[in-house]
Formats: C-alpha cells, structure tokens, sequence
C-alpha cells in the first residue's frame, strides 16, 4: 500500500473522529434543556449497551474474560467522573475552550505514568509536560484574568481522562478493547441510573421528549464512533500526522460554537492550543508510534 492511499484513509477517517467528537458536544447541550447530567450520561449508557451487544451477538463473549474486574470498576468510576465533568463543562464554557482543555490529557497521561506504569519521565517528556502547561496558562491568562471554576473543572477531566488512559494501557496488556469498553458501560449503568436518581428522584423522571430521541442516540454512539475512528486513522498513519489532524477539532468547535451558539473566538485559546499541540508532539514515540486514543 502506498503512501497516498494511506494518509488519505486516514484522513476520512479522522473526519469521523472530528465530526464524532463535534456532535458529542452538540449532543449534550441538546439534551441540557430536558436531562441533567446524569441523566444523559445514563442514555449514553443504554445506547452503548446496546451498542457492544450487538457487537457481541457476532462476536461471541469469549472476548469478556477477564481476571482483573477490580481494575475494571476503578476505571470505569475514573472515566465516569471525567465524563461528568465534561460535559458539565460543554453546558458553562465556550465549547473550544473546553476542547483546548480537554486536548491536555496527554500531557497529564505523560506526567502520570513513571509513577503508575513505571515509564521514564525523561527531559524530552518534562519538555512536553511543560509546553502544555504554557499553553494552559496562555488559554486561563492566570493574573490577567480570574480563573473559574468551570476551567478548573474541564482540567479536572482532563486529569481523570489521563488516568482512564494508563489503566486502559495496563487492562490491554490482558484483556480485550471490547472487554474494556463492556466492563466500563455495565459498571456506569446503574451508578449513573443512581446518581440520576438522587439527583431528579424517581417520580420526577420523565421521558425524553421525541425530538430529544436522536440526540439520546448521538450522544450513545458518538464517543464509540470517535474513539473507532480515531483508531482506525491511526492504523493508516503514524501518530505524528494522525495527532495534528487531531488537533483541528478546536477551531473546528470554535466554529461550531460562532456559527450556532453565538460564541466569540477567542486568540488565546487557540494560541494556546497551539503550545498543547506542541506538548503532544513532543510526547509521541519518535518512530511510528501509536498515540493513546482519548
């Protein structure tokens, strides 16, 4: 296969991701104006269920086995908190902001992981580590203007998205992706069917609205979509040209956020998102490597 062909395919297929990652967003301030948060990260739980069984109906559920279930329920609780965070975010902050912020993950994965995975934190990834942070600081201007809550928030998701990361590289040494993926959506099911709950009590739910359907299906199968892309663009391309397609996801959500939401664009995040993108080339393998999908 040539080299064409190739960054072609991966091209088309980081368009799913970009297109995949947008309407997530989309999907959950759609939902804002009858859900709460938990209960849309519920829905989302249903539709992926449904999702991976009918992936398992062809696959068979050979692929389940795993002998690391308490590995499994802590980071499906991780990624659940990140979850909410986010989008809890996408309803409060300009949407590429939360994306600029979010796209930090990597530079928190590369900090994290010479104490939990025991890799070497070595100058090239302390560089990287600090090229995200400048652009974290370009992005909150810390001094010039008040950091809010909400910002520290969507650095919060970040944060528990890195975990979500290592424990996903550790649970892949062992076990299967759609075991992580199963594992993940059968523990978050009830606890956000819990938490729903205590939040609205039982007799104040209702259901959905029918235009809010599609949106409930959206929001189920938008993250399996762009995580599936993701992969697939970079099983055609290495990381350091899959990752800077990556990255348009931010202006592209800032014109999301102009065109729909009557967003203003702000320089500094994408300038700022300029020194995170720098951050994550710095922290890719130099040869061919494969970047964790988010």
């Amino acid at each position: 296969m040539t080299a064409a062909p190739s960054l072609l395919k991966a091209a088309l297929w980081m368009l799913g991701a970009l297109a995949s990652f947008s309407m997530l967003a989309i999907a959950g301030r759609a939902l804002s104006a009858e859900l709460t948060t938990w209960q849309t990260l519920f829905y989302r739980g249903v539709v992926g269920m449904i999702v991976l069984a009918g992936v398992l109906a062809f696959t068979g559920t050979a692929t389940l086995h795993t002998r690391r279930f308490a590995q499994h329920f802590f980071r499906a609780i991780v990624h659940l908190i990140g979850q909410y965070a986010w989008f809890y975010a996408v309803l409060v902050l300009p949407l590429a902001q939360v994306f600029a912020l979010e796209f930090t993950a990597p530079i928190w994965t590369a900090l994290f992981a010479p104490f939990i995975l025991r890799e070497r934190l070595t100058p090239r990834r302390l560089l990287a580590v600090a090229a995200g942070f400048s652009g974290v600081l370009v992005i909150l201007r810390p001094g010039v203007e008040a950091i809010g809550t909400d910002s520290m928030i969507v650095l919060a998701s970040a944060v528990f998205f890195a975990l979500t990361h290592i424990m996903t590289k550790k649970l892949t040494r062992t076990d299967s992706a759609v075991a992580v993926l199963f594992y993940m959506t059968l523990i978050q099911l009830p606890i956000s069917f819990v938490l729903a709950t205590a939040e609205v009590s039982l007799s104040g739910w209702t259901m959905p609205s029918l235009p809010l359907w599609p949106w409930i299906v959206i929001v189920g199968s938008a993250a399996l979509s762009a995580h599936y892309c993701l992969a697939r663009a970079m099983a055609h391309a290495d990381a350091t040209v899959v990752v800077p397609m990556d990255f348009l996801r931010v202006p592209l959500i800032a014109l999301v956020g102009f065109l729909f939401y009557a967003e203003t664009i702000d320089w500094f995040v994408l300038v700022g998102s300029l020194f995170i993108l720098g951050g994550n080339m710095l922290n890719l393998p130099r040869k061919g490597g494969v970047a964790a999908p988010g």
